[in-house]
């Protein structure tokens, strides 16, 4: 099991290699790739770059989630001090939000580090179960990598922080709480108002 599989964990989803392998590279084909968003929340815009050649799939995965606006009015779920803040899955109550696509085929491979600022795709132990939800490492957490070498999966890295850092900070600090049953829940809400794409 992946580190910190239940902190990031999505609901668990079961789909043949072979077909979930066939099915995001016919989406990456059918999605334009674009790669500066910013995202607007109720404490400042984080401006985000998304790395299309180096993590093609997850790049492509998050672009239609923000053309289809699912992550307008969502929260920052979850914040961890010095590790990571994550969003894109739970509305203002709390209630999950359902993702409207497949499983995205793990890309952690690709060179990209889990380092301080950079956006990452939150998944269950299942390496090709990343939807919606992402987060951003607050901190270097080299143990959320993967390793060729040794053929550990880690977390897939698809983007960074171009500007906003102090935003993010300003998240990471908020106080947290347990609610709904799940724990380090912003107890002031930090909303998602839109994700919008800078052309």
């Amino acid at each position: 099991m992946a580190p910190r599989a239940a902190t990031l964990g999505l609901l668990w989803l079961l789909i043949a290699p072979a077909s979930l392998e066939a099915a995001n590279k016919k989406h990456l084909r059918e999605e334009p790739m674009s790669d500066t968003f910013v995202i607007e929340t109720s404490l400042g815009n984080i401006t985000i770059q998304l790395d299309p050649q180096k993590a093609p799939l997850h790049a492509a995965n998050f672009t239609k989630y923000v053309g289809d606006r699912f992550y307008d009015g969502l929260i920052f779920h979850r914040v961890i001090k010095d590790f990571m803040i994550q969003a894109g899955g739970h509305q203002q109550d709390m209630a999950q939000k359902t993702a409207t696509g497949m499983g995205v085929k793990n890309e952690s491979l690709n060179g990209l580090k889990n380092l301080r600022g950079t956006l990452a795709a939150a998944r269950t132990s299942d390496p090709d179960s990343a939807k919606a939800q992402f987060f951003i490492n607050l901190k270097d957490n080299a143990f959320l990598d993967g390793a060729a070498a040794t053929g550990k999966v880690g977390y897939s890295v698809f983007g960074r922080v171009t500007a906003g850092m102090d935003v993010v900070d300003k998240i990471a600090a908020v106080r947290t709480g347990q609610k709904a049953g799940l724990k380090d829940v912003p107890e002031e809400t930090v909303q998602i108002k839109t994700v919008r794409h800078v052309k």
